[in-house]
């Protein structure tokens, strides 16, 4: 079981702020993949990866990130200074 966290619009966007699910994703792209598959909200949430962050068990990560082992998964919009 993967916690997945959403934050900001992502969050808004697929109406949930947490969930946690069973998944055979390898990487953190065929997570997303899995998600955009499941309803349109994600689909529509997941549509432009380049406005996009990732953590892997709090640690920044990319879309290769592999996903053995890893038990939290977040998704955010970049972060600016101020």
């Amino acid at each position: 079981m993967m916690d997945i966290l959403y934050f900001a619009w992502v969050r808004e966007r697929i109406g949930l702020p947490r969930e946690t699910l069973r998944t055979d994703a390898e990487t953190v792209q065929d997570l997303v993949d899995e998600l955009r598959a499941r309803e349109a909200r994600y689909d529509m949430a997941f549509s432009d990866l380049a406005a996009l962050r990732v953590a892997v068990d709090q640690e920044l990560a990319d879309w290769q990130t592999p996903l053995s082992g890893a038990r939290e998964v977040a998704f955010f919009p970049p972060m600016t200074g101020g």
